[in-house]
């Protein structure tokens, strides 16, 4: 131990400080919504306050030079006459994540007057209030300040700004400042030319969410020791990517949701430093420039929305260290490469929304990390290749391509499946129960509009489990009936509407199906329906089919429960008859009641008035006779009823 350490049984805290941070305690209160050892609860006289929680104290001289109060469910105000600002030899002090309120020009303004502090986090808090230029003109030793998150939102909402002048003297002054971090802080009324006079020893610099507007200059990606630079959110920001001297330091560039515009520059490649590049949502043009093979360190890459055209970058293969790469949403074409290699760390490719055309190369599925493949809205075609050593991949997307041909058995090898989507192609074959049921963790599974794939069901699907499985969407196929092997799921949305599914719906039809909240089976060629399905069905809808007879009294039988969820019915385009039974009104849920075009009839009953969430009533093309009901009139619940063309016989 160094000499100028004193043994730790000695009390090197000075009184007058100690009792200046017991004053604080009594300030401050603590609460908590989770069971929290808070750091300040625990100071007290008999505790040297130089090993309180939270507390640093200078070995040599006893001084309270830091404080650590982060997290401390700390709740109050910090007024001008705080004992806390009388320790006039605090280096550093963090307050953040707490829930301290006031505005820092009339509150706290004395915290500013510590010439020697150094680092100031004032957090995720509920200060609120103008930031002028005289809160930073003593602040000359600061390096790190942070007032990122703040403002509070009871009646009102209000948050921490700058005034016009007060950043402008936040970037003079602080000359040795490095870290700057000013996330959701109003920024509104700040010229972006201040940014001309931020110290060159600046390293972070995070503005997102500030509401800055117009021209960014340029030269503040030329600072030279930047390495840190966040402006997303900043809808109204504009600027251009400089096309030469960015600073070579840089390790993260976000500028996602703001409004630059021109090209990629070549000298983008010269970052060899740059860890994570996020430029999603600009209004960007040109193509990617093929400058990706010197960026080692890359780990994430975004170029999602930016009106991005032209070929795939090669070298952008090459990365790595790449784990996400997202370059949705932009109009890239051309073919993947054939083989890649390098790509062994990469856990997310999103790509969907392009005009990429070619096949669907195997690689993508032997990634020894990939998890997350989108390749969806593309111009990608022919059949998906046989995969010759699966990954540990967890979702995949290939809609809305025109991918062809059978869907590989291998692709039932992925074990780890959790969602697979493969609808709006030209697929076509068998899906054999024996072989979906390898996907064990299979959640979402979209196959629909594919017209030439069916599914294939045998004896032994009653043994099949599909422990995780969710969403089933078959629309749009050649499916002939009900696939009894998700009979073992949690469906909760079940899709098999524009099917070749004929007969009736039994209770043993059903059976799996008491989870569901969303049954579409429209567009078939149904008979029958013993009840609906389930007790906790929201949406049901079995429009054109051929349901016959007085199925309503059926379903709607008192003494055959049913879902009180049921919001949306729709059984319109069907055969059936006899009346609507007033148990119909027991549905208190009910938005959307659509039976036109069948041959009900009968009178209606006067309790439709008292459906109060009931918006749409559909009931055209029917034999219905007698009068409208009072109750549609004159009852105020209904006042966005509508009633369409209804087809009355007196």
């Amino acid at each position: 131990m160094s000499s100028s350490v004193p043994p730790s049984s000695s009390h090197l805290c000075l009184p007058h400080q100690r009792d200046a941070l017991l004053h604080f305690k009594t300030t401050i209160s603590v609460d908590c919504d989770f069971y929290h050892d808070g750091d300040i609860e625990s100071w007290n006289k008999s505790i040297d306050c130089c090993s309180w929680e939270g507390v640093k104290c200078n070995n040599v001289t006893g001084d309270v030079i830091g404080m650590d109060l982060s997290h401390s469910c700390l709740v109050g105000s910090l007024f001008a006459s705080n004992s806390l600002f009388q320790l006039h030899n605090l280096q550093w002090l963090d307050l953040s994540s707490n829930n301290l309120r006031g505005s820092l020009l009339e509150n706290t303004s004395s915290l500013f007057h510590f010439h020697g502090l150094q680092r100031l986090n004032l957090a995720d808090n509920g200060f609120d209030g103008i930031i002028s230029s005289k809160l930073f003109s003593q602040f000359v030793s600061l390096t790190h300040l942070n007032i990122s998150y703040n403002g509070f939102f009871d009646d009102t909402e209000s948050y921490l700004r700058f005034d016009g002048q007060g950043f402008d003297m936040l970037a003079r002054n602080l000359t040795k400042l490095r870290n700057l971090v000013l996330d959701t802080v109003d920024m509104s009324d700040v010229a972006l030319t201040s940014f001309l006079n931020l110290s060159s020893s600046l390293e972070h610099l995070s503005l997102s969410w500030c509401q800055l507007h117009g021209e960014f200059p340029t030269q503040a990606f030329q600072l030279p020791n930047l390495k840190v630079l966040d402006l997303s959110g900043n809808e109204n920001l504009a600027g251009y990517l400089p096309n030469k001297n960015w600073s070579s330091g840089l390790e993260l560039l976000d500028l996602s949701e703001c409004g630059f515009r021109g090209s990629i520059p070549a000298s983008f490649g010269n970052l060899t430093q740059i860890i994570s590049v996020g430029l999603e949502g600009n209004s960007l043009e040109g193509q990617i420039p093929d400058v990706f093979g010197n960026l080692r360190k890359l780990t994430s890459l975004s170029f999602s929305s930016c009106n991005l055209s032209g070929p795939l970058p090669i070298t952008i293969f090459n990365l790595s260290k790449i784990t996400q790469l997202d370059l949705s949403y932009d109009h890239l074409e051309g073919p993947f490469p054939n083989h890649v290699s390098e790509l062994q760390f990469l856990e997310e490719l999103w790509l969907s929304y392009n005009s990429i055309s070619g096949g669907v190369p195997s690689w993508q599925f032997t990634l020894p990390s990939l998890l997350q493949l989108d390749l969806s809205y593309n111009k990608l075609m022919g059949p998906i290749d046989r995969i010759q050593k699966p990954s540990p991949i967890q979702e995949v997307y290939l809609s809305s391509n025109n991918l062809s041909g059978p869907i590989p058995d291998s692709i039932f090898d992925l074990v780890n499946l959790t969602s697979l989507d493969l609808s709006s192609n030209n697929l076509s074959g068998v899906i054999k129960s024996d072989m979906l049921s390898k996907l064990t963790s299979l959640e979402f599974l979209d196959v629909s509009s594919n017209s030439l794939l069916s599914l294939s069901t045998s004896g032994n699907d009653v043994n099949s489990s599909f422990p995780q499985l969710t969403t089933v969407i078959f629309s749009g196929c050649s499916v002939r009936q009900f696939p009894s092997f998700f009979r073992t799921s949690k469906l909760t949305f079940l899709n098999l509407s524009n099917n070749l599914i004929s007969g009736g719906i039994s209770k043993w039809e059903a059976e799996g199906w008491e989870g569901l909240i969303s049954l579409d089976l429209s567009h078939n060629f149904l008979t029958a329906l013993e009840q609906f399905p389930g007790n906790n069905l929201g949406y049901l809808n079995l429009r054109s089919n051929l349901l016959q007879g007085p199925i309503l009294s059926t379903c709607l039988n008192p003494q055959i429960p049913s879902s009180k969820e049921l919001s949306v019915i729709i059984i319109s385009k069907n055969k059936l008859t006899g009346n609507i039974p007033s148990s119909i009104c027991n549905l208190s849920s009910l938005d959307v009641l659509d039976l036109s075009e069948n041959s009900l009839s009968g009178t209606i009953s006067d309790c439709f008035g008292n459906l109060r969430s009931l918006e749409f009533l559909n009931l055209q093309m029917n034999n219905f006779y007698g009068k409208i009901p009072d109750s549609f009139v004159n009852s105020s619940e209904l006042s966005h009823l509508l009633l369409m063309t209804i087809s009355w016989k007196d």
